[in-house]
């Protein structure tokens, strides 16, 4: 259970050796043109205007802001609450959650997915757990804090309401037809929370590498101390960023992943073959997860695998 960066880090004021990327990796180091300025998205906006912008959004970045959302600012301050109580609970509250098995659905962590076998570790904890259908899942969260259950709850059911109306968005823009992403590309929603305590020397280790999610589409949550980098990405592709670190205060943030039924077979919209042929191969969803872990999330090398040859 020592593992858990938040557990040890306090009593230490120098970083691990196996915790230090080598100096081209580092944050100072590595040369990525990172996004200045993200677009921000007014969702009471005229719904013509706002479906531009968004697709404007997703063209250039692949990354934006929302305001006006629909969700209560009480509750998301709620939910930042109650998550970095649980980060800051003991050490044996939390123990019980903690677990390196991969098929376990609900559970704690530290740096990646294979901390046994990573020779360099991210400052960072994690705890993850699937949320639709709630009823399903939520007997499996943590019991405490007390209010976990119920605040994360009615957060995750209100964020997820905000990622169908963008996507329903994305999908007018677009002109696929009604109903694109029914309920077999949204079925599943993970809910990942991000612990990056204060670290000793931001500029010699990573909270997180570079990487794009492999899901349909993620909402974040993070609070006032920042840390995320979006690094410029292609035409309506997934956005690639990473997470630094923060010397003197914790970040901790709040990721829904809004991801296809696992059986579902990824392929093109008919409406956007302009030439009749695929540009791409269709595939299982749960066959891309496991092709993204083996990968270490790097997507572009994949979509060379799936992209097919003229």
């Amino acid at each position: 259970m020592t593992n858990l960066v938040s557990t040890w880090s306090k009593t230490t004021q120098i970083l691990p050796e196996n915790y230090i990327f080598p100096v081209d990796q580092r944050p100072g180091s590595v040369k990525i043109p990172l996004v200045q300025n993200i677009p921000l998205i007014d969702l009471s906006s005229s719904q013509s205007q706002t479906v531009e912008e968004i697709l404007h959004a997703c063209q250039e970045f692949g990354f934006f802001q929302v305001i006006n959302h629909g969700v209560s600012k009480d509750l998301i301050d709620d939910t930042m609450e109650v998550v970095k109580e649980f980060f800051n609970m003991p050490e044996e509250e939390k123990e019980i959650y903690y677990s390196i098995d991969p098929i376990k659905s609900c559970k704690l962590y530290t740096s990646g997915y294979n901390y046994a076998n990573e020779d360099i570790h991210f400052w960072r904890d994690n705890l993850r757990h699937p949320c639709h259908p709630l009823d399903e899942w939520v007997h499996l969260w943590p019991e405490k804090p007390t209010n976990y259950r119920d605040v994360v709850g009615k957060y995750s059911l209100e964020v997820r309401k905000l990622s169908l109306r963008v996507l329903e968005l994305i999908r007018e823009g677009l002109g696929l037809e009604p109903e694109y992403f029914a309920e077999e590309l949204t079925g599943g929603q993970l809910l990942s929370i991000n612990h990056y305590p204060p670290c000793p020397d931001p500029s010699l280790t990573l909270g997180l590498p570079k990487h794009a999610d492999p899901n349909l589409i993620t909402v974040l949550l993070q609070g006032s101390v920042s840390g995320l980098q979006i690094i410029s990405n292609g035409k309506l592709r997934s956005a690639e960023h990473r997470a630094v670190t923060n010397l003197r205060e914790a970040r901790t943030s709040i990721v829904s992943f809004i991801s296809p039924c696992l059986d579902t077979i990824i392929e093109p919209a008919k409406s956007m073959i302009d030439t009749g042929v695929p540009r791409f191969q269709p595939f299982k969803f749960k066959d891309f997860l496991k092709f993204y872990e083996e990968k270490k999330g790097d997507t572009e090398s994949m979509m060379k695998v799936y992209k097919i040859k003229p």
